[in-house]
Parts: C-alpha cells; sequence; structure tokens
C-alpha cells in the first residue's frame, strides 16, 4: 500500500480529500482519462467540478508526480509517475499497458541519428491485445 498522503507531500501539494481520492485512483486504475477519473470521483465527492479535476491534475502533472500519456487518435490518459517504460494500446478495447524495457539504447540512437539531446521520451505501441486477438 501506498503512502499517498507522503507522496503529495515530496511533491509539495497540499493534502486535500480530493487529490487524495485521485492519486489512489490513478494508482487502482494505472491509467485513466480525466471523464472516467470525474465520474468515479463524483460518487464519493458529489460537488466536485470537472474544472477542479483538471486544476488538479495539472497541478500535479507539473508536480513530476502524475505523467499524461499522449495516444494518438484516443483521449490522454493518465498514471502515476515512474521509472521510464513504454506503453502498449490495444487497438480494439483501448486498455494502456506498461511495459519496461530498456529505452536506453533507443535513445542513444535517436540522439546520435537526429543530433538531439533527448531529455523525455514517450513511446507508445499499438496492436491487439491478447485477450481481443482471441475473441
Amino acid at each position: 500500500m501506498e503512502d499517498f498522503t507522503a507522496l503529495l507531500k515530496k511533491h509539495n501539494l497540499k493534502v486535500t480529500p480530493q487529490r487524495l481520492k485521485i492519486i489512489t485512483m490513478l494508482h487502482a486504475h494505472g491509467h485513466i482519462n480525466i471523464e472516467d477519473l470525474f465520474s468515479e470521483i463524483r460518487e464519493e465527492f458529489p460537488n466536485v467540478s470537472l474544472a477542479t479535476i483538471y486544476k488538479n491534475i495539472h497541478q500535479m502533472t507539473e508536480s513530476g508526480l502524475v505523467r499524461e500519456v499522449k495516444i494518438p487518435s484516443l483521449k490522454s490518459v493518465y498514471e502515476v509517475a515512474k521509472e521510464p517504460h513504454l506503453h502498449m494500446v490495444c487497438d480494439k478495447c483501448h486498455k494502456v499497458e506498461d511495459i519496461v524495457l530498456d529505452t536506453d539504447k533507443i535513445i542513444e540512437e535517436a540522439e546520435k541519428v537526429s543530433g538531439y539531446k533527448i531529455e523525455e521520451s514517450f513511446i507508445t505501441l499499438r496492436g491487439i491485445c491478447p485477450e481481443c486477438r482471441h475473441k
């Protein structure tokens, strides 16, 4: 069990019931879009606004606690920031999964070919997940 209060404090974020719920849900789901997050949070906090969710997610992203995962032609999802990893996205069910692979060689090669000094990378691979392939 994560200590979400300490995690918020570590990222210099005020601990509020809504932020604790957001980080708990991000941890539980792994990846979730704002609208689904909002719907679930409203069950416990019926008066919370969508603007409040966006504001909190933005602050958590700015602090480095949360990371936005942009997926072409789909809504962005959010996750608790962790070690560098790839994302696998199913084109049928839109499930997003983390795949931890050593990306150092890919980044080194990209820097060599492009001349860029890469500071951050987001790699998303798309396909059909095993569950959807077997349906």
